[in-house]
């Protein structure tokens, strides 16, 4: 059954687990925080096309999101506000509504599909590619502060690792897509070492 959620459309993409801060000014966004409380949640899909600030179908939003769950708010007299917010399940678009005034769509969530189990080489190959990634940096000067800590479920595991890895929004959409942990460790394997050669060239030149 789908369910009508608020949506906060962005130009980069909201993984399940990864921390959203946001500055909420927009009119239409002071309502959505409004009508959703203190501890309330929204849809976050990414924008393919388009700007963060149009109103209407002047832009093209991708249709799967990721579920933001409000962690901690704080209002202005302005009536401004900021939050932190959390990614938890990932969802499809099944069809938008009127923006009465944000958007709003009826979406179903999109739960992992079972797969074959994650071999232990194979998720070790992934995270061997992310320091791979942290060692181009070091190389070149760029300190990337002290190894993050990961969960030891690759389905977890694998957005924590394409939340904190010098990805652009398409790959991690491409990550987000994925249906099961096994994939998206095979994916995040590719993207990663791809960006390590990328980073060498560019930090090089």
């Amino acid at each position: 059954m789908s369910i009508r959620l608020p949506q906060f459309p962005l130009s980069s993409v909201l993984l399940p687990t990864m921390l959203l801060p946001l500055h909420i000014f927009e009119p239409r966004y002071r309502q959505l925080v409004t009508d959703i409380g203190d501890e309330g949640e929204f849809g976050v899909p990414l924008i393919e096309r388009g700007s963060e600030v149009s109103t209407g179908n002047r832009d093209v939003r991708a249709t799967i999101g990721v579920i933001a769950k409000v962690l901690r708010r704080e209002s202005f007299d302005d009536g401004r506000s900021t939050m932190l917010c959390v990614g938890t399940d990932r969802f499809q678009i099944d069809h938008w509504l009127d923006d009465d005034p944000y958007p709003v769509a009826n979406i179903d969530l999109l739960p992992d599909l079972d797969g074959p189990a994650c071999e232990a080489s194979a998720v070790g190959e992934m995270f061997s590619m992310f320091e791979l990634c942290r060692s181009v940096f070091e190389r070149h000067g760029i300190n990337t502060g002290s190894a993050p800590a990961f969960d030891a479920d690759p389905a977890i595991a694998t957005f924590q690792v394409a939340s904190q890895s010098p990805l652009g929004e398409l790959d991690r959409y491409d990550v987000l897509r994925k249906r099961t942990a096994g994939e998206r460790v095979a994916l995040l394997t590719e993207q990663l070492e791809a960006a390590a050669a990328t980073l060498e060239f560019r930090l090089s030149s």
